[in-house]
């Protein structure tokens, strides 16, 4: 692509303060609506248009809804606590807290969700290889070899960017970011997506992993180092745990 971008949740620094403030009025306005996707989706694009935006990473619709639910968590442990007066959480049935990551461990045990407006996916772009954060499919067509295409909208990109891209080879459910909790998983061997940093470029490509320095954790979290070879161009790097994600392939 002419315009390499990372993908936009790796780098998201967070809600500005005027953005923080208008959320917390939704969250009183509009009570358990806001975790429909359709509706954090409206936010997120409304926020990315604005010009307090401006310079700064794109919302996704996953970190508008994270924010309530964790804003609606803080929420629950107040009023359980001591004398707090209350007796309800406040949180909507239908928007239970996720704290174990459940699409993460649905993925790594190869199970499938019946509901596939839920899903998000990633997309190979054959222009460099390197994989990118689906927007949307704007259109499907069979090949005379009976395989199908899609044609691709990347996120942070436009219609000049998009790709019809092999369904079977270079389209799959969106990675996930390891935690650090996860590390001990991460076996040699294992197929993972990894974010490479170059001066000219910084993006993510599928890697296999070689080797691993285990070592002890500290308040920065993991401190293991990961010998993974890239699988485009076979060269090799030591790397964080930080810049790891399970891929669902």
């Amino acid at each position: 692509m002419d315009r390499l971008r990372p993908r936009h949740r790796e780098f998201f620094s967070g809600f500005t303060n005027a953005e923080i403030e208008r959320l917390e009025q939704l969250l009183e306005k509009s009570g358990e609506q806001t975790c429909s996707k359709e509706f954090c989706r409206k936010i997120a694009i409304s926020f990315n248009r604005s010009a307090g935006r401006a310079g700064k990473p794109l919302i996704k619709w996953m970190e508008v809804q994270s924010w309530f639910k964790k804003r609606q968590q803080e929420r629950s442990k107040d009023a359980f606590a001591p004398n707090s007066g209350k007796n309800e959480s406040g949180i909507p049935a239908n928007c239970p807290i996720d704290e174990t990551n459940e699409n993460s461990q649905m993925r790594k045990a190869g199970q499938r969700t019946t509901d596939l407006s839920e899903l998000e996916f990633e997309a190979k772009s054959s222009k460099d290889g390197a994989w990118y954060d689906v927007d949307d499919f704007r259109g499907h067509r069979f090949l005379d070899s009976g395989e199908a295409e899609v044609l691709v909208r990347f996120v942070g990109f436009g219609a000049e960017e998009d790709e019809w891209i092999n369904v079977k080879k270079g389209i799959r459910q969106r990675s996930v970011p390891l935690e650090n909790s996860e590390c001990d998983k991460v076996k040699v061997g294992d197929l993972v997506l990894c974010f490479q940093e170059r001066r000219d470029q910084a993006i993510y490509y599928d890697a296999h992993v070689i080797g691993i320095q285990r070592r002890m954790h500290d308040i920065r979290g993991c401190r293991c180092l990961f010998l993974i070879r890239y699988n485009h161009d076979n060269t090799e790097e030591k790397v964080r745990l930080r810049r790891l994600c399970w891929t669902s392939t």
